[in-house]
């Protein structure tokens, strides 16, 4: 029998945290005739729509049109005196997330959510505490949906002289104008893809990476791709390096690393990595577990040690991607106020780097295929894009496709260039219905199109086998 049919609560449902996933929660607990609050100590929207996707892809468009501008020359177009200005492009870009943030507020309060401003903290396994308030809120169930924040330290248990002048994600929204020289230190999502921008608008841009290869965890062929397509763009990649120091200078800061390379620049960006919203919620206090790295440890169907207590999203730190926290809050109210246990299914979830050139991905790289499989086959393609041709633009797209070579299942694809995120959400229904190649052979290409290349590679470009034990 479900907690809140067994004691007097004020609400079936509190949600502490208004970011994507547990918004969805709210409101489908709403939707259902629960009794539901929320708890937000910002705006509504969590990262994705304040600080994270939204307006990151704004920015993402807003740094092609450079390149659009100067390959429309080659179609005919005369275009001159380009002028570009940062403070409307912040400022067009914050209402955007502002109105969004306002129709995340409508849509809760239509499903009858009431939303409570302020921090929240668990004074209890079924008490909400409020920072500055007397109120107390009482509820059967508790959502953990407070998500994360980039991480604000490097160099491990002493940090980095001057790393207080540096600046994250959170901050790269509001400068309130465009640097001449950043130094981006790291080698994420947010590192490519800021890096990227800030290219697109003729920035001096580094990347300083203290591993071998920037982007860890992407198939291998496609960070080398993606190394060097960001350098092809004019961005600096210095990898197997750290920062040492960052000392404030007058208009500048002056960055030494360990190798002893010396770098001025305006702005010192971390990416880094993020870590989960934990601290100060009286998680631990309650019995609430939390993992090595401070993440609410949660079993499939997102229930943390305490059982009335679940999360959802970044929190725990599984897949950080927003349709996969939406998804959780979803399957939370589905388990819990449904009736019917719904776990989240993580396999072939597909991916994007927004940066320029882009890279979609789905599936297994090749280096996770080549330790679970004896036989694959590697499908490639290269080219480059038609309208690339009359622009004169040099930038290949590729197109890589990882086969099972016994039962010529599609167990991966990965794709580097134009709209390349646009084609691997649509490829990700087809390796998610366990396609073969043949099925992809099959399917009758559209022509003239970038997609024509998935269902038109004849040979593979590499056969792997391995060798049976003797």
């Amino acid at each position: 029998m479900p907690v809140s049919e067994t004691a007097d609560y004020q609400y079936d449902l509190v949600v502490i945290g208004a970011g994507s996933g547990g918004v969805r929660a709210a409101r489908r607990a709403a939707e259902r005739g629960r009794r539901v609050a929320v708890v937000e100590a910002d705006r509504v929207g969590g990262t994705c729509v304040l600080r994270g996707c939204v307006p990151k892809k704004l920015f993402v468009n807003s740094s092609r049109y450079a390149d659009a501008f100067e390959d429309s020359v080659g179609f005919g177009w005369h275009v001159d005196n380009l002028t570009f200005d940062w403070p409307t492009l912040t400022a067009n870009v914050e209402a955007d997330v502002s109105w969004l943030s306002s129709v995340y507020i409508r849509n809760l309060e239509k499903a009858g959510v009431e939303i409570v401003h302020g921090r929240a903290s668990l004074k209890d396994a079924h008490t909400v505490a409020i920072e500055g308030d007397p109120r107390e809120l009482t509820s059967a169930y508790i959502l953990i949906a407070t998500g994360g924040h980039p991480r604000r330290h490097i160099g491990g248990a002493v940090p980095v002289p001057g790393i207080e002048h540096a600046i994250t994600s959170d901050e790269f929204f509001h400068l309130p104008r465009l640097p001449k020289r950043v130094l981006l230190v790291g080698g994420s999502y947010i590192a490519a893809e800021i890096a990227a921008i800030f290219a697109g608008f003729a920035v001096d841009v580094t990347i300083l990476y203290r591993g071998k290869e920037i982007f860890r965890g992407l198939d291998m062929e496609m960070r080398h791709l993606l190394h060097a397509g960001l350098e092809q763009r004019g961005v600096t990649v210095i990898t197997g390096d750290e920062v040492a120091l960052i000392a404030k200078r007058e208009k500048s800061l002056a960055v030494t690393t360990k190798a002893g390379r010396e770098l001025d620049v305006e702005e010192v960006l971390l990416a880094v990595g993020r870590d989960p919203n934990t601290r100060n919620l009286g998680l631990e206090a309650v019995g609430v577990k939390l993992d090595a790295t401070g993440a609410v440890a949660v079993d499939a169907y997102s229930q943390s040690s305490v059982a009335n207590i679940y999360a959802v999203g970044d929190v725990t730190n599984r897949l950080q991607f927003t349709p996969v926290a939406i998804r959780e809050g979803s399957a939370f109210v589905e388990t819990v106020f449904g009736g019917n246990p719904v776990a989240v299914d993580y396999e072939n979830v597909a991916a994007a780097v927004f940066s320029t050139p882009e890279v979609g991905f789905v599936g297994l790289t090749e280096e996770e295929a080549r330790a679970q499989y004896d036989a694959l086959d590697i499908y490639r393609s290269t080219f480059k894009p038609l309208p690339n041709r009359v622009a004169g633009r040099d930038e290949r797209m590729t197109i890589k496709l990882i086969v099972d070579g016994d039962t010529d299942r599609v167990l991966g694809c990965h794709i580097l260039g134009t709209h390349a995120a646009e084609l691997v959400q649509l490829v990700a229904i087809a390796i998610r219905l366990r396609a073969t190649k043949a099925d992809f052979d099959a399917t009758m290409a559209l022509h003239p199109t970038l997609a024509e290349e998935i269902v038109t590679m004849g040979q593979p470009a590499e056969r792997v086998r391995r060798a049976a034990a003797d």
